[in-house]
């Protein structure tokens, strides 16, 4: 699949055409400020999509901290957006496509096929140096119809056999799944048997994606060979996106446990394993 955009084939495409929808997905944990940040300066068109209200049910601790959204309310949501049927999707962010993916995985969950994200973001945007605006867009209400089933999915069970019998990736930070610091999750550790592959290792210093072959090194390097079965985990199945992101520029097709470790961990029947090793 084609994951990615680079900011000369977006400007072309927002000033030449065919114009695609443009996603602001500014969100960091812990920050509440994303709609001011896309107020004070966004892309051309871009619409802000708020990842807590609309890339995510409401949390709960059987279900984790950003549960898949019903279908029929991402597609409100999408329509809101101006999302239309065989209309290209691109979205970014102000994180190296941190919580971008967030919303190309959803996506593409849902049945777009052409949805893309900006590779470096914002931050590639600005040092192209082309212009930015201010203020609110609303578009015109989109007509998409969307389903369920585009992206494979798994749940704690099936992570758990993944991590037996395939291979498991934990997409945190190397320090949280060792179990050293649990900042937000009710217990520190990792899924027995998963294997620690940070998302930040997915990027280049820029923020954007590392080249395919530089990604299929380092998911050999983890662990993962041609014939592997693979998903992969976060703390709450946002990073966890762009895990799968980098997996499928790497030619390796990876399920999503969108529960992640904020639903593992809420359960004090399952196993956690502390340290460096699965």
């Amino acid at each position: 699949m084609d994951v990615l955009v680079d900011v000369d084939e977006l400007y072309r495409l927002v000033t030449v055409g065919p114009r695609p929808v443009v996603l602001d997905v500014r969100w960091k944990l812990g920050q509440t400020d994303g709609r001011q940040q896309y107020q004070d300066e966004h892309l051309p068109g871009a619409v802000y999509v708020d990842l807590e209200t609309e890339l995510a049910a409401p949390a709960t601790p059987e279900l984790g901290r950003h549960p898949l959204p019903e279908v029929s309310r991402l597609q409100r949501a999408a329509r809101r957006w101006g999302v239309r049927q065989d209309v290209a999707v691109i979205a970014y962010d102000d994180n190296a496509g941190m919580t971008a993916a967030r919303a190309w995985w959803l996506l593409r969950w849902a049945g777009v096929r052409d949805v893309r994200l900006l590779d470096g973001g914002l931050a590639a945007w600005r040092r192209a140096g082309y212009p930015l605006d201010d203020g609110d867009v609303v578009p015109s209400p989109g007509d998409v119809v969307l389903t369920s089933g585009g992206m494979p999915v798994v749940d704690a069970e099936a992570a758990a056999q993944l991590a037996r019998d395939g291979v498991l990736l934990d997409a945190r930070a190397a320090e949280r799944y060792r179990g050293d610091a649990e900042p937000i999750d009710p217990r520190a550790g990792h899924i027995p048997g998963a294997l620690s592959a940070p998302t930040t290792d997915n990027v280049d210093d820029d923020g954007r994606f590392r080249p395919a072959d530089q990604l299929r090194r380092r998911f050999a390097a983890v662990g993962i060979s041609g014939s592997a079965t693979v998903g992969a985990y976060c703390g709450s199945g946002v990073t966890a996106a762009h895990e799968v992101a980098a997996l499928a520029i790497a030619g390796v097709d990876a399920a999503l446990y969108p529960g992640s470790w904020s639903q593992w961990s809420a359960d004090p029947d399952r196993p956690a394993a502390t340290g460096a090793q699965p």
